[in-house]
């Protein structure tokens, strides 16, 4: 945020966890041994997460870590700009963090499936970590919520610091297509990892009707200038040179058997500032995986030495 914020409190373009990181690859999610209240439990509305992400930041305020750790799921992963966190890494994180006030705007909710949900919003924090103030924002905030054995628990969440900024001029490449001017469905890997780099590849080689259909028709991203949806990604896209960019660092969480999120580094040479930590959740609909949502935090301040995230 600057400091949970630039972590949850702390939630494509230029589309991480502390003690006992995940590993590299998706584990499965604790298996739900209570099946009564798994088919019982009805998807949450948007009131009822929007209760939930307030009540995660009134036991923070109060300081109640035990409140705070027990409304995270095991396999929790926080995201921000000074690194990805694990649940314990955050809990220890946040212990420095003081805040009198924060402000929700723009609420959002984005269903993911029957026992995943994302909500989308504005913050703005009045506060200090470690005695000194934080930028207050906005910051565009992603959080998920998950249905483990029919409760309902957080397990990302990234936060971006509002900058908005006009695009760069459009490179002078354009998209390229097959010669019949046909483009063929992309062929998405069983891989979280490797889904998220088949991803890039279109774009690096600037095929943009091929990224698209690695895009869920519902995709929402979520970048420094805003909120965008399909079409707006698509759009921005095209204004950026991303032949050279690197990917590194990733870690995954699966969500359930048919949601899963990705957060990695992305590298773009030349770029101010040149690494962002971006995130993809991807959901699996018809027996086709696709990119549903993907947000990017620039990296523009050097990692606090207590926080101990995974990178």
């Amino acid at each position: 945020m600057t400091k949970k914020i630039l972590v949850l409190i702390s939630a494509l373009i230029l589309a991480s966890a502390c003690a006992a990181p995940p590993t590299n690859r998706e584990a499965a999610p604790p298996t739900n041994t209570n099946r009564a209240s798994e088919s019982s439990s009805a998807p949450l509305t948007e009131a009822e997460v929007i209760a939930k992400e307030k009540a995660v930041w009134d036991a923070l305020k109060k300081k109640d870590y035990d409140a705070f750790s027990n409304m995270l799921a095991t396999d929790y992963l926080e995201v921000g700009s000074e690194g990805v966190y694990d649940k314990a890494g955050i809990v220890t994180y946040l212990k420095d963090l003081e805040f009198t006030d924060a402000t929700f705007s723009g609420w959002r909710l984005l269903p993911i499936d029957k026992n995943a949900v994302l909500l989308i919003y504005s913050l703005t924090l009045k506060g200090k970590f470690k005695g000194e103030d934080i930028p207050p924002g906005p910051y565009w905030v992603g959080s998920a919520w998950v249905n483990r054995d029919g409760k309902w628990q957080a397990i990302y969440y990234q936060e971006t610091l509002e900058k908005r900024s006009l695009p760069p001029p459009t490179p002078a490449a354009t998209s390229s297509v097959s010669p019949a001017g046909k483009v063929a469905e992309a062929t998405v890997p069983g891989d979280p990892i490797e889904r998220e780099k088949a991803l890039w590849d279109t774009l690096k080689r600037r095929d943009y009707d091929t990224f698209a259909t690695f895009l869920d028709s519902a995709q929402v991203q979520v970048n420094t200038n805003g909120i965008y949806d399909k079409a707006g990604t698509l759009k921005g896209v095209r204004l950026f040179d991303l032949s050279k960019v690197e990917l590194s660092d990733f870690k995954t969480v699966q969500f359930d058997n048919d949601a899963s999120l990705v957060t990695y580094m992305v590298t773009v040479p030349g770029a101010k500032p040149v690494k962002e930590r971006a995130s993809t959740v991807w959901v699996n609909r018809g027996a086709k995986w696709s990119a549903l949502y993907h947000q990017g935090t620039p990296i523009e301040a050097t990692p606090a030495a207590s926080a101990s995230p995974a990178n």
